[in-house]
């Protein structure tokens, strides 16, 4: 369902995805509490940034998202928990027009996060699955990509079970990142 703003521009709503653990929403100011949170985690933020994530960071990216989805038709979902009703993470995609060589473009690009106390519990699995399945369906099998620490082993494996292949490393922000794609699908 969509509608206009005062702008004229359509709003897209943020589709809502289900899993049998996870639901995958937009995001909640409620949710806000809990990802300021997860930002001052140094086993959050660890292969993310050298140190916690100002809390205004993490309303901006929020915000960003809402942005996203109006903007471009696809953006991050909030990751909730069905069991506990919990904010848990984000995933989805997005173009962030950023400046690294070699260039993205405009392939959308996964990404995701988790709260570290729900890490090991196949989440992530189960929300890149339900990412992916809908980002192929919108998308129409066009290639994404993603962008992962090295040292981030366990994202990266998540990402080769998805498909994603390296095809560069480079620097990013001054730090070290690889660059995978999942090639696009007849």
């Amino acid at each position: 369902m969509s509608s206009s703003n005062a702008a004229g521009m359509e709003l897209q709503a943020v589709p809502v995805l289900e899993t049998s653990r996870l639901l995958m929403r937009g995001y909640h100011v409620a949710d806000f509490a809990d990802y300021a949170a997860m930002g001052q985690d140094p086993n959050f933020y660890r292969y993310l940034s050298p140190g916690p994530m100002p809390t205004e960071d993490s309303w901006s990216t929020m915000l960003r998202s809402i942005g996203h989805w109006t903007l471009m038709g696809y953006g991050f979902w909030a990751i909730e928990e069905k069991a506990s009703g919990r904010f848990i993470g984000a995933i989805g995609y997005v173009n962030r027009k950023r400046n690294i060589e070699p260039p993205i473009g405009d392939t959308p690009e996964i990404g995701w996060v988790l709260a570290p106390a729900v890490h090991g519990q196949g989440y992530a699995t189960e929300a890149v699955a339900a990412a992916i399945a809908w980002g192929d369906a919108h998308f129409g099998h066009a290639r994404t990509m993603c962008i992962i620490h090295p040292d981030n082993q366990p994202s990266l494996r998540l990402a080769q079970k998805f498909g994603y292949r390296e095809y560069a490393r480079t620097t990013y922000h001054g730090g070290p990142i690889v660059m995978l794609e999942r090639a696009g699908r007849e």
